[in-house]
């Protein structure tokens, strides 16, 4: 039987085909055998272990990921050989499920296994850190190879903890906010209905609208909560889909002020992603396959794949981004210098480091900016509650006093 497979070449270039064999480990030898490390291997016909567009690395194990490549990094500088090098990170970790993908990781490797190989089979580490990782192994060039990969993760991280961290203020005055109103519905208003029928004062109409809005939301609540349930699983389930992802990313990259903030970010890990492979000496053609699995944006994807396809036909990488509005006029300037001086790789990283710290300083503006937003929003809506409910209280006691 035939069986498909994704595999890297010593110089770190990937490789698909196809190879006959009686067996799943025959065919895995087989290809061994031809100098290649296998990265994914399937019978033909089934799933062959492709990757799909998704983040640089997974949420969940970035920062296991940036503490392994740390500390790898550190002890091959020191020359420690990479079985004792996991084993002693193995040791240091605290993550009980971590441990046990480290403690696999130096199995495989212990068993003659390339580490670019045995991290296959987990998707915390990508394929452009297996790439890396292959270049490094069969470069000799290892101990570089991590340190850029160290700061490629910890930038990663970096940027991560700078989003959320500027989004916890907002996020938690929103929570209030929303308590304060919920609070309002069904706690002070219908105290104040009874108030106002007892007193048989005339109601205006904001008022009126308050209280059978928050009348309607306490004894439908069930029928609300159903709703926006039921609605955010379906918009959960159409974003999954192509057509629901293409409109997803397309509206990232197009909101008003937060879409060139989204552009930026992108057009950062781009050019980082690019540098640091140019930079390990995987083939350009192979570098930018790596670069589009790793935009995790349709429109990055399909831009990346166009400007690959020229490149194929003989067109300069400048050539070929230039005139696209997802990348700044400075990428494109940037790689084309880089292309004159034969140093595009370091080009791109110090473009990247640039671009970062920049969009780092619009985040903590445009935080700074929301929050007073919210707080002033949150007090209108207060404010206008609570006018409302006593603007009829006044007109009674004014007619009171003029009776």
């Amino acid at each position: 039987m035939n069986y498909r497979y994704t595999a890297y070449t010593k110089d770190g270039s990937k490789k698909n085909g196809l190879k006959e064999a009686s067996s799943e480990a025959e065919a895995r030898s087989l290809i061994e055998a031809d100098g290649l490390y296998v990265d994914s291997i399937a019978e033909d016909g089934k799933a062959t272990g492709e990757k799909v567009s998704r983040p640089l690395f997974a949420g969940s194990q970035l920062k296991n990921v940036a503490a392994f490549t740390r500390q790898m990094s550190v002890l091959i500088t020191s020359g420690t050989p990479i079985v004792q090098a996991l084993e002693a990170v193995e040791n240091q970790s605290s993550d009980a499920k971590w441990k046990e993908v480290l403690s696999d990781l130096r199995s495989h490797v212990e068993e003659g296994t390339p580490l670019a190989e045995a991290m296959a089979k987990y998707p915390a580490f990508d394929e452009l850190y297996r790439a890396m990782i292959a270049a490094g192994e069969s470069g000799g060039d290892f101990q570089n190879i991590l340190n850029r990969l160290t700061k490629i993760v910890r930038q990663e991280l970096s940027i991560r903890n700078s989003v959320s961290g500027a989004m916890v203020y907002p996020s938690l005055l929103l929570v209030v906010a929303s308590g304060v109103l919920v609070l309002l519905a069904f706690t002070v208003l219908p105290r104040f209905k009874e108030l106002f029928e007892t007193l048989d004062a005339p109601i205006p109409a904001s008022t009126s609208m308050i209280m059978v809005t928050a009348e309607y939301a306490k004894t439908y609540w069930w029928i609300v909560l159903s709703v926006v349930g039921v609605t955010g699983f379906s918009l959960f389930k159409w974003i999954r889909t192509e057509k629901g992802n293409r409109i997803k990313d397309i509206v990232h990259i197009r909101i008003p002020v937060f879409g060139k903030l989204v552009r930026e970010f992108k057009t950062a890990k781009f050019a980082r992603v690019l540098g640091v492979l140019m930079e390990a000496r995987v083939p350009l053609l192979e570098s930018l396959e790596i670069a589009q699995n790793s935009s995790n944006n349709v429109l990055y994807e399909e831009l990346i794949v166009s400007a690959r396809d020229k490149v194929e036909r003989g067109e300069s990488m400048s050539d070929a981004f230039s005139g696209s509005s997802l990348l700044s006029t400075s990428v494109c300037e940037a790689i084309r210098n880089g292309e004159q001086t034969g140093r595009v790789g370091e080009v791109l990283m110090s473009l990247a480091d640039i671009m970062d710290e920049d969009n780092d300083i619009v985040i903590r503006s445009l935080t700074s900016i929301i929050e007073p937003l919210i707080l002033v929003v949150l007090g209108l809506f207060v404010g206008f509650i609570a006018l409302s409910l006593f603007l009829p209280l006044f007109d009674l006691t004014a007619s009171t006093g003029a009776g």
